[in-house]
């Protein structure tokens, strides 16, 4: 009996210790779980029927190590029956310390007794000093252990970028050659993947069922030819440029197509197919091994698990028994679908797909930066990772802390009680709508109108004769540049960028002088005289944001600020940003839209998902998170007014765009241009909207009418003065509370280029709170802007006295220091904000170009690098860089570093395709003037205007589609 146990307890440990350090998903790993388990068993049986001889005459500490094994064994017999999901570690813990304390204090006493070891075997002191020596390598040794289960894991599976980027697509993932380029995804196995993995999303169910509810209602689900929009988008796209250039959306979106080899064939002979209706399924994310950069692009690597087939197994009982091991040890699988970076790199995780570019084999022109959620948000305050943000959260907020929020449940990956949600809350209201999922409508509904921005009707003030009607909204200006080459983007470019500092616009384009507001509106009764002309300034302020307002694909879709004016009479006398069709057809084109406007080679809109034909952005209007926008309308009291007028202002959001919408569901090519080309260049081809549309996955047939979601609204009362009454004098009222929203309309005006009154707003703040850092450190950043350094410095002065630690204020005060030659002092601020935010690219940037200057090419060097690392496609980094190479003589280096801005860099001359467009279309090139007015839509006649234009547009009650069944373009 001795003898047994005396084998037994060798093979627990060191099975225990291989189960423990190494855990993988393979059969020699469970087989030795299966060993542990039928060991400890084994050992629990023999102890009760020998323990009691095993004691007999036996040392207090030998005593004590057998009790503490039989009692650990019996905790780990109760584990077999519970298993070890999070809910039973302390169980589990307490049964490794039972038994590594057990067996630490036998070996003690028994090397005591063993030959060469025995002096002083019977002496307390001696006994002591054995069992705390004991004891001491037991406490190493588990510390050793937990270090090898963790940190080697962790390490290997951090997110980190190369130190230069690929000089073309050909050296993105697999290259030309590979079977999914030019999707940069790779295969660990560097082979395809059956299609079937990709759809054995229900065998999830059985252990995470809230979470498989969840995801079966989110896009994800609904990314394939499941979806209407992007099933029209990809068959456009092969009709025109072929098969291959669309395995560049298929990385992330068709998995169970791409991987297997079935979207080597033309996409309509395979989207009906269950692999082309699959969409991202759970294996696809968490089959993601490892995220090569935060390049995006579906820059990762995809694991095929050797025993996933256990799982997906039809037998009853194979399945069975791969539930049991799994829940009797659930490491080895949170370790093949829960890599680390997918908990402590959430946003570097999805930048892989959040995240693109097109390249010569996908748009047969260069390189472009498409859609892009993740740079914004790590150079912003959000994450905590940018310096010079206006607003801060009150603690660092990643993806999930909005796109998977908590939900209570009982799955097995419950911690707390809770998951994060599967459904992935975000701005996708068309899927649920024509999918009659009512609950993630809702959902989705709720998201948007869960106070992410804030719509403020804020100042107005009487137009100035000299400036009225000074915007002639078919004129064509050259739009204000950047001093510094930008990067080549249909997106907006925010913090992440230098470049995107607003340019000074003329002083006769500024706001109206403060002195002529009356703001708050709220705060104050404002009046108006009849047949007079006034701005409105409506500030839009993004509060809960991660990234730009819009995200995603900001040209599929319509966003707008709505502004409407009714007086007492019932007449609509202001209409700007009206859906026709009472809230059914297109949006007025004279609207202040949030969208990027792209235009071809021969200056057609993109609005058909045909990113690839993109040669020149008309413009890219978006909010960056923590920001605000200033929208400015010009509003005329007509000469028979009512008393009091009722202004509303609505952010509105429709997803898809109603063009894009018709174009998916009943596009047809127009006959009377059959003659008219299309290349991967342009698309001169004319559509009609009279074709048969597809069913939708909901299971009826037509056109969706989408709803409109009103994300945040305001309204305020104008009373109305007789047309000869005086004008009402201006009120400016400075209330402690309102301190953020001159703020927000400082920022709104500043983002614009209009300095001058940016400077008066933030000076109000400081008017508000002379305590407050926020004022002073505002007013610094539009000194910087206008160069005037002897005010930046005061200012900067001032914030800095108040906060010395400021990080924001230490930047431009470097950028001051600076532009006055002082180039030590400024790179001493710079470090300051490094030693906060490490991770602001920007700052390492400036710091780089002093050392540059200062000709400490290594030094600099060094701080460009730390750019690439957080951001590879950096263009100032890589054309400093270059610089810094040359400076050193190290041709070939610099070389290098030339290809990459080249690559990156704008095609600065395809704005001269803008200038035709513009002609034509006289409300979207005064949208792309960074300050404009706009004006009322032409209205009805009196009679004919109707009341429920003053509120809001309630969405509907249930999510059942409405449907037209053709249209015209």
């Amino acid at each position: 009996m001795k003898r047994a146990v005396a084998i037994l307890l060798p093979v627990l440990f060191l099975t225990a210790a291989y189960i423990y350090v190494w855990p993988t998903a393979s059969v020699p790993y469970f087989a030795a779980v299966i060993v542990h388990a039928l060991g400890g068993v084994a050992l629990v049986v023999l102890l009760v029927l020998a323990l009691e001889k095993i004691l007999v005459g036996a040392a207090p500490a030998t005593k004590g190590g057998w009790f503490l094994i039989a009692f650990g064994g019996t905790l780990g017999v109760m584990l077999i029956f519970t298993g070890t999901r999070r809910t039973e570690w302390p169980l589990l813990y307490v049964h490794i310390a039972a038994c590594v304390v057990g067996a630490a204090l036998i070996l003690a006493d028994w090397m005591g007794h063993h030959r060469g070891y025995a002096i002083g075997v019977h002496h307390p002191t001696a006994t002591l000093l054995r069992c705390t020596f004991f004891l001491a390598v037991a406490a190493v040794a588990s510390g050793g252990a937990y270090w090898l289960r963790k940190v080697p894991w962790e390490r290997n599976h951090r997110i980190e970028n190369p130190s230069i980027a690929p000089a073309s697509m050909d050296n993105e993932g697999d290259g030309p050659s590979g079977p999914f380029f030019p999707s940069s995804a790779q295969t660990l196995h560097h082979g395809q993947i059956p299609a079937s993995y990709f759809m054995e999303s229900q065998s999830c169910e059985r252990c995470h069922s809230d979470i498989y509810k969840q995801w079966q209602s989110s896009a994800h689900h609904f990314s394939s030819f499941n979806n209407a929009w992007y099933r029209k988008s990809i068959e456009y796209m092969q009709d025109v440029v072929g098969v291959k250039p669309s395995k560049w959306c298929a990385g992330c979106h068709d998995p169970a197509l791409l991987y297997s080899g079935m979207f080597d064939r033309p996409i309509r002979e395979v989207e009906d197919t269950p692999p082309g209706q699959a969409g991202l399924g759970c294996m696809m994310c968490h089959s993601i091994a490892q995220v090569k950069s935060t390049m995006g692009q579906a820059d990762f690597e995809l694991e095929y698990p050797a025993l996933h087939k256990l799982a997906a197994s039809k037998n009853p009982i194979v399945r069975r028994v791969h539930d049991y091991l799994t829940d009797m040890n659930p490491e080895p699988h949170r370790r093949v679908f829960l890599k680390p970076f997918m908990r402590t790199q959430t946003a570097e995780f999805c930048s892989t797909c959040h995240k693109v570019h097109l390249d010569v084999p996908v748009n047969h022109y260069r390189w472009t930066r498409g859609f892009n959620d993740y740079d914004n948000w790590q150079a912003s305050g959000v994450g905590w990772q940018g310096a010079r943000s206006f607003y801060y959260p009150a603690k660092p907020m990643a993806c999930p802390d909005c796109h998977m929020p908590a939900e209570k449940s009982a799955d097995a990956g419950a911690i707390a009680g809770a998951v994060h949600s599967h459904r992935f809350p975000a701005a996708n209201t068309a899927l649920p709508f024509v999918n009659n999922d009512a609950d993630q409508l809702d959902e989705t509904t709720r998201f948007l109108t869960d106070k992410e921005l804030s719509v403020d009707i804020f100042a107005i003030s009487p137009e100035a004769p000299e400036t009225k009607s000074k915007t002639n909204p078919s004129e064509v200006r050259a739009p204000a540049v950047a001093s510094t080459p930008g990067i080549e983007t249909t997106f907006a470019v925010g913090e992440e960028s230098a470049a995107s500092a607003p340019v000074a616009a003329p002083g006769s384009e500024s706001a109206a002088e403060i002195s002529q507001l009356t703001a708050p509106l709220d705060r104050s009764a404002a009046s108006v005289r009849r047949d007079g002309t006034y701005r409105l300034d409506v500030v839009v302020r993004t509060r809960k944001m991660g990234h730009f307002f819009p995200g995603g694909t900001v040209d599929a879709f319509d966003c707008w600020l709505e502004l409407s004016a009714t007086d007492d009479k019932g007449r609509a006398i202001f209409w700007s940003g009206r859906a026709a069709d009472d809230g059914k057809g297109p949006v007025d084109p004279g609207a202040h839209f949030y969208r990027s406007l792209l235009i071809d080679s021969h200056g057609n809109p993109i609005n058909k998902r045909n990113a690839w034909s993109a040669r020149a952005t008309v413009y890219a209007h978006l909010i960056p998170p923590g920001a605000a926008d200033t929208a400015h309308f010009r509003l005329q009291i007509p000469p028979d007014a009512g008393d009091r007028i009722h202004v509303v202002a609505k952010l509105n959001y429709r997803k898809f765009a109603w063009w894009n919408t018709q174009f998916s569901f009943a596009s047809t090519v127009d006959p009377a241009h059959k003659d008219a080309t299309t290349t991967p260049d342009f698309d001169d081809r004319r559509w009609l909207f009279t074709g048969d549309p597809p069913k939708v996955p909901g299971g009826v047939k037509g056109i969706p009418i989408l709803p409109i979601v009103v994300v945040a609204q305001n309204a305020i009362d104008l009373n109305v003065l007789p047309a000869k009454s005086p004008e009402p004098s201006p009120a400016v009222q400075l209330n402690s509370d309102d301190w953020t929203r001159w703020n927000d309309y400082g920022i709104g005006l500043f983002l614009q280029g209009d300095l001058t009154g940016a400077a008066a707003a933030f000076t109000k703040v400081t008017q508000i709170d002379p305590k407050n850092p926020e004022g002073w450190v505002n007013l610094g950043r539009v000194r910087v802007q206008e160069g005037n350094l002897a005010a930046a410095r005061e200012v900067l002065d001032r914030s800095l006295a108040l906060r010395p630690d400021l990080a924001r204020a230490h930047y431009f005060y470097s950028r001051v220091l600076r532009s006055e030659g002082q180039y030590d002092e400024a790179a001493g601020h710079l470090r300051e904000v490094i030693k906060q935010y490490p991770r602001d690219r920007v700052v390492h940037d400036d710091l780089g170009r002093i050392l540059f200057l200062q000709r400490r090419y290594i030094d600099a060097i060094a701080e460009f690098q730390s750019t690439l690392a957080i951001d590879p496609e950096d263009l100032e980094a890589n054309y400093n860089l270059m610089l810094c190479y040359t400076g050193l003589n190290q041709s070939n280096r610099a070389a290098e570093f030339q290809k990459r801005y080249l690559r990156f860099k704008s095609d600065e001359a395809a704005q001269t395709l803008t200038g035709p467009y513009r002609r034509n279309h006289p409300e979207d090139n005064l949208e792309r003037q960074p300050i404009h007015e706009h004006v009322s839509e032409p209205l009805a006649p009196p009679k004919a205007a109707p009341k429920k234009y003053t509120t809001s547009r309630a969405r509907p009650s249930a999510p059942t589609a409405q449907l037209t069944t053709k249209g015209s373009d």
